[in-house]
């Protein structure tokens, strides 16, 4: 891999690397097309329009946008002018982009049509900078102040040529979806997104210019930043776009209509997906690769998507802080169950809790090195002094790995069980429990009994047509004893409708335990 610039805008990179595919398609949405040539142009109006609307370099704008084409036009049209987007979860509530706003000190909102309620409820509730409201898809008369993106589009006269920023230059913040506290601004360069699709797009994820890519995970998640839109622009490819809500029905939708050849989802979506009756056949999809990441993808679930797609699933471990996946499965290294190996590039160490490097076999911190991490969070230097320690990264995750050096997850350092003395790791019993016939999900806590002591606790998702009464319990027990060391078994088992979980399809162990309480 040869090394990346020092000065560098990205986005102009994308913009010069492209230029001889005017005309392929870079983006499919829900309503058009764009071709590589229209989104060189539109990125550059945009940087017009910033400077229309006195949006100054270093600047920051809020993106709060669905999946559409204008997303990464408005992504990549900040970068492109040296502005910085902070791009925004679409499912939050008022109360969180009044504190992003706040925190973010946005010069500008761009924000979907039908975002526009929820926003316009957070600057209601506290202070900002925001002096535009930019409004895309409107489809009807802008209340005033708001303006409509199209028309501020229209008359903007593209720039040229990009920013001259640095590589090292700060390029855009995302949000971290923290599970306790107000979110952390996670603060990355324009190098970073280089340096993913360098070390992962392009050599583990194999993106070449004839894939298409259709990523469940949206844009404003870093997980979905890098498969719908640093990877495939990085090589030219084609990237389908959803707004909606990825549920199964929906995703099969783009599967059979467009043919993608590549798909990035997380582990729910996948249970969904091969749980239900609409499921496609193997011919009717065009898909050669698929990507996995969120949480720890079953071993049951992957076996069983490659038997019935002849497809692999590259299960890994990424980070808002790392950008993307730095733990991965990789083609011909699949062993599901485990996250894989390190990807070349970066570093991975286990240490225990005095800070020393543990053995196979043996329970550990998760610590990573690599080009693509973040600068800090911002102004939040205690928890970016927890984080960010000099070139590595505390990831807050426990893993082991075994003597073919092959990592599994062992759950979050605060949802590690200690029961009897012995840890338990929830992701494990929750595996083997989903293995168990009448199983779709699973979700395992630790809660004090009468004594005090942590004893473990199932909440259960059963499959259509199967009843949660005492004998199902009795049955689920005796099958964790049978697979796993028999203390590491369910004391008790809840059957429940749905499990929390957050917009990337994380289980949200910490409000089950909030039930207990």
């Amino acid at each position: 891999m040869h090394a990346c610039p020092v000065e560098m805008n990205y986005a102009g990179h994308l913009i010069q690397s492209n230029a001889h595919l005017a005309d392929k398609t870079a983006y499919i949405d829900d309503r058009r097309t764009l071709s590589y040539g229209e989104l060189a142009n539109r990125i550059q109006q945009f940087a017009g329009l910033l400077r229309n609307l006195g949006i100054r370099r270093e600047e920051r704008i809020l993106v709060l946008m669905h999946d559409t084409i204008d997303w990464p036009v408005a992504f990549l049209g900040a970068l492109y002018a040296g502005v910085v987007p902070v791009a925004v979860n679409t499912l939050l509530t008022a109360d969180d982009y009044a504190y992003m706003l706040q925190h973010s000190r946005s010069q500008a909102v761009f924000v979907s049509n039908a975002l526009l309620p929820v926003i316009q409820q957070g600057m209601s509730q506290g202070t900002h900078d925001v002096k535009h409201i930019v409004v895309s898809q409107a489809e009807q008369t802008l209340p005033s102040p708001c303006l409509d993106l199209h028309a501020l589009m229209t008359a903007a006269q593209p720039v040229e040529p990009a920013c001259p920023t640095l590589s090292d230059e700060i390029a855009f913040w995302l949000y971290s979806s923290g599970s306790t506290g107000q979110p952390k601004g996670v603060v990355h360069t324009h190098a970073n997104l280089w340096h993913t699709a360098e070390l992962y797009g392009k050599p583990i994820l194999g993106i070449q210019e004839n894939d298409v890519v259709f990523s469940a995970a949206k844009l404003f998640f870093a997980y979905g930043l890098g498969n719908a839109l640093t990877f495939p622009l990085s090589v030219g490819a084609t990237t389908i776009l959803m707004a909606e809500r990825p549920t199964p029905d929906a995703v099969f939708q783009r599967l059979t209509r467009h043919s993608p050849t590549i798909f990035c989802g997380v582990p729910t979506l996948y249970a969904s997906m091969l749980a239900s009756a609409s499921l496609p056949t193997r011919e009717q999809v065009a898909l050669r690769i698929c990507a996995s990441a969120g949480e720890a993808l079953p071993r049951d679930l992957g076996l069983r998507f490659q038997q019935h797609f002849a497809c692999d699933i590259l299960d890994g471990i990424g980070s808002t802080e790392m950008l993307h996946i730095f733990l991965s499965n990789q083609p011909g290294q699949i062993h599901y169950g485990t996250t894989g190996k390190p990807v070349p590039g970066y570093e991975v160490d286990l240490r225990d809790e005095h800070g020393q490097s543990v053995p196979a076999g043996a329970i550990g911190d998760l610590y990573i090195k690599g080009p693509s991490s973040a600068l800090m969070y911002w102004n939040n230097r205690p928890k970016s002094l927890e984080t960010f320690q000099g070139a590595w990264i505390k990831s807050g995750d426990k893993y082991v790995y075994d003597a073919e050096g092959y990592y599994t997850y062992a759950g979050r350092s605060d949802d590690m069980i200690k029961v009897s003395g012995q840890y338990v790791s929830p992701i494990e019993v929750e595996n083997m429990l989903i293995q168990h016939e009448c199983v779709l999900e699973a979700a395992v806590i630790g809660v004090l009994d009468n004594d005090g002591l942590t004893k473990t606790l199932a909440y259960v998702v059963l499959r259509e047509g199967r009843t949660g009464d005492p004998d199902t319990a009795h049955a689920l027990q005796a099958y964790i004893k049978q697979h796993l060391a028999p203390f590491k078994y369910p004391r008790t088992i809840h059957f429940i409708d749905d499990l929390p979980k957050t917009a990337t399809g994380k289980i949200q162990r910490f409000r089950l335990r909030q039930l207990n309480k």
